[in-house]
């Protein structure tokens, strides 16, 4: 597939980022990369409808079928204002905020607690780098120029306050295992991505105002923490529980947000100490392998523990079958043990670690690339029913859900 170049996208979608579009988005943009998934599809019906006039000329609608992982991250740097902007205008009606805490446990917006020296430019700036839990080191080589050990850093929120987090830029997650210094480890960003200086990071507060006056839904994941809690007092139920006194405080209704945790233990404390939040709340399902996910009886289980939204990733759901995406039992499992899905992340690479999990995995790998990506959301769609699928390019189950009246 032809490589879609920073200038084609900036054409299509670089007003979206503009501080001045931060309203309701009336103009959905989809992008480019829907259109090469459909050209690129096997001929047959779905390939057909999605072919059509009807949809390649669509006025495309806002729709929560598309939830934004992380943003637009295939488009901008994860978690910041540009990010959720162009997701926004690609059509994700829910967009995430991973929720995360700095040393004076204000809540921002990060993947992760510890990936500040990957998605900033923290070890660009002395003094906070200085504070990083474990400063950067050089790659190291033998005398044949083999790596012996890879150039290592880890930076985290914790490490600082949020008025220091505020004034670091974000970038693309990209480094240079292989680098000899600061400057090369963080070279190692791809020219044919973010076109810009920089991303602008987000206080989770913020993300709620920015994510409210866009007129979307918000999709919060509380996410581990790497030191140990309680931190400095901050206990995991305080962390919770804050999380969604920002949303309280903000006055945003409870039917908008679906706070997430791949921690079961979470959720279950929003469905008991936040009722009206804890409706909505998704749980996260991080397995790695057919054996870890739950059986029917363990779905079952959740669902009799008042559990009502079940997330697990996509291979979870989809299987393969004569070199087609098909649902999977635990799919069929979930949906039998009454529970509602959602699910992640489309257009992400699946690493699929060497001699380890399972052929399905592998399988689709090799579907999500090009067009058999639509092949896999139209098995989620309509086979399976999953109230949404998060996507890192928003746009494309943002046109798929709008060809099939999603």
């Amino acid at each position: 597939m032809k490589r879609i170049t920073p200038i084609l996208i900036c054409i299509l979608l670089g007003a979206a980022a503009s501080r001045a579009s931060e309203t309701i988005p009336r103009n959905i943009q989809v992008g480019p990369r829907p259109y090469l998934l459909v050209d690129d599809m096997r001929p047959g019906p779905l390939k057909t409808r999605l072919d059509s006039e009807q949809c390649r000329e669509s006025a495309f609608r806002t729709t929560a079928f598309s939830i934004a992982h992380r943003g637009a991250p295939m488009l901008y740097p994860e978690h910041t204002r540009e990010s959720y902007v162009a997701a926004a205008r690609m059509g994700a009606g829910i967009i995430e905020c991973d929720v995360t805490f700095t040393r004076d446990r204000q809540l921002v917006c990060r993947h992760a607690q510890n990936d500040l020296h990957r998605t900033t430019d923290i070890l660009l700036r002395p003094a906070l780098a200085a504070r990083c839990a474990r400063p950067f080191t050089p790659a190291r080589f033998d005398a044949a120029g083999d790596l012996l050990s890879p150039a290592d850093a880890e930076c985290r929120t914790s490490d600082i306050t949020l008025a220091e987090f505020k004034t670091l830029s974000a970038r693309m997650d990209r480094v240079d295992p292989a680098a000899r210094s600061v400057e090369e480890y963080l070279r190692a960003e791809d020219s044919a991505s973010f076109p810009g200086t920089g991303g602008t990071l987000l206080s989770h507060a913020e993300s709620i105002a920015l994510l409210r006056q866009l007129g979307v839904d918000m999709i919060p994941e509380l996410k581990r923490p790497v030191v140990a809690m309680p931190f400095e007092g901050f206990s995991q139920k305080d962390f919770a529980r804050a999380m969604v006194a920002e949303y309280r405080a903000a006055g945003i209704a409870p039917g908008d947000v679906w706070p997430q945790s791949f921690s079961l233990d979470d959720v279950l404390f929003w469905k008991s100490a936040e009722a009206e939040f804890g409706r909505q709340a998704v749980y996260l399902d991080d397995a790695k392998t057919r054996a870890e996910l739950p059986t029917a009886a363990e779905l079952r289980e959740l669902a009799s523990k008042g559990l009502r939204i079940w997330a697990p990733p996509i291979w979870a759901l989809v299987s393969v079958e004569g070199g087609r995406p098909v649902a999977s039992r635990t799919a069929r499992d979930a949906r039998a043990a009454g529970l509602e899905l959602m699910t992640w992340s489309l257009e992400r690479p699946v690493r699929v670690p060497a001699g380890t999990p399972h052929a399905v995995a592998a399988k689709l790998h090799a579907l999500s690339h090009a067009g058999a990506t639509m092949e896999v959301l139209d098995v989620l769609g309509r086979d399976i029913g999953v109230k949404g699928v998060f996507s890192d390019w928003p746009g494309t189950v943002t046109y798929y859900a709008n060809c099939m009246d999603l």
